[in-house]
């Protein structure tokens, strides 16, 4: 069976990243196998791409482009192991796991990434009992360079590093979960001020399973949730409720706040005070994956920091100062999330409780500046940028900050010895 292969543009969702590169769309772990097989052979590469929603380059190919949107089905269920196939959405494995009375332990805002792409980069959620997905990998299956298809257990050597590989050990074509009961989520979501947010943050990541913030720039105002596990879906959100909040309010009218803002830039503080009261106190019950994961519609760029938890104040107030300093405006609020320790080798949260502070920019508008004053301050404190979002940092000042980073490299040059699965973020961030 022939795969087809053709050229095509593409371009990540948050429009900074593009390539053009030929295409390959296998349908099985076979045609997978026999693609790299031909690239080793003949010294191509292959960078595999999932839904785009890396900020990073960390997805460009400059040679081959691999889409496993056909590789999307469920392969087992044993208990709460779930094994679905690499190039599933989250969001089908959301509905998948419902069906089946189960659930993700936890989730990032959105569902729109592939099971993949998700794990690989370090995507993850909100809560000082956990971590990112990686850590909720029990197995996967690689296709590596020339074309071995290898199985990695708990028990393998190389299991810290393939959890979460950046794509630049293989080809993941199966992923296993270890997933959880179903669960509801009581949300609890209020507006409040930075100081009583920060006062109250260290209480809070013990008391609730989920906490995060939204801090709206030029003001002291800030959008707070909280989820906790509830026995009853008593209290589910309306409909209306639902499609003003998180469609016409969060979306819609939010795309004309920020196109506004982009033309008026004096109107921005205004405006974000504005939408830092537009959000009214509510409270609801739904599903967990419904809860966690949001719709966003309005296009940005974004860099997200992992710091040490005690860190947070620190960062925030030099925040302040730098958007004082800025000779534009930021539109976006900032995001801040947390997590407990991982143990996974290239996890942002390796082994430390840690905040994840997130800055976005509209798209379109100037955000380099803010972006790297922004990692001076979070590098100087030890922290970790996000693998696909948008930051500066190369191998040299990355080694540093992650104890395992040799030991990944290491598991790299025996999986991947003639670089089939590299491109130029990865040579800027590991090394050539």
């Amino acid at each position: 069976m022939t795969t087809p292969v053709n050229s095509r543009r593409w371009t990540n969702w948050g429009g900074n990243q593009e390539s053009v590169a030929e295409v390959l769309t296998p349908a099985t772990v076979d045609e997978v196998t026999a693609q790299v097989n031909h690239a080793t052979e003949t010294g191509r590469r292959i960078k595999v791409v999932g839904s785009g929603h890396s900020f990073t380059a960390i997805a460009v190919a400059d040679d081959q482009r691999m889409l496993l949107h056909r590789l999307n089905g469920l392969v087992a269920i044993d208990g709460p192991l779930v094994t679905v196939q690499a190039g599933m959405l989250l969001s089908t494995l959301n509905t998948l796991l419902a069906e089946h009375g189960l659930a993700m332990p936890n989730l990032g805002d959105i569902d729109a990434q592939t099971v993949s792409g998700a794990i690989s980069t370090g995507t993850h959620g909100t809560g000082a009992g956990h971590s990112t997905l990686a850590s909720c990998v029990e197995a996967v299956t690689l296709v590596t360079a020339g074309g071995k298809v290898e199985r990695f257990t708990s028990d393998a050597p190389e299991f810290p590093a393939v959890r979460l590989g950046l794509g630049a050990l293989g080809i993941l074509v199966d992923v296993t979960l270890r997933c959880v009961p179903t669960f509801t989520l009581l949300a609890d979501e209020r507006p409040m001020s930075l100081p009583d947010v920060l006062a109250g943050v260290g209480e809070w990541n013990e008391e609730f399973d989920h906490v995060e913030f939204f801090w709206y720039p030029y003001t002291d105002r800030t959008s707070l949730k909280r989820n906790r596990r509830v026995a009853a879906d008593d209290r589910p959100l309306s409909r209306f409720r639902g499609w003003l909040d998180d469609e016409l309010l969060s979306n819609t009218v939010w795309h004309g706040v920020c196109k506004l803002g982009q033309r008026v830039p004096a109107s921005v503080p205004a405006l974000s005070a504005m939408a830092a009261r537009a959000l009214s106190a509510r409270t609801y019950t739904g599903r967990s994956d419904r809860v966690f994961c949001s719709p966003r519609r309005v296009r940005f760029t974004e860099m997200e920091y992992e710091i040490p938890r005690a860190a947070l104040p620190e960062v925030l107030h030099a925040l302040n100062r730098i958007l004082e300093q800025l000779p534009f405006k930021v539109q976006f609020p900032v995001e801040v999330r947390f997590t407990g320790p991982d143990d996974v080798w290239l996890s942002h949260g390796y082994g430390r409780d840690s905040a994840y502070i997130a800055v976005h920019q509209f798209l379109g508008s100037p955000s380099e500046p803010y972006f790297r004053a922004f990692e001076d301050v979070c590098a100087a404190l030890g922290g970790r940028p996000h693998w696909g979002k948008l930051h500066y940092r190369d191998a040299e000042s990355l080694r540093p900050a992650y104890p395992r980073f040799d030991d990944f490299l290491a598991v790299r040059d025996r999986l991947d010895p003639n670089r089939v699965f590299t491109n130029e973020y990865l040579d800027r961030v590991l090394g050539g």
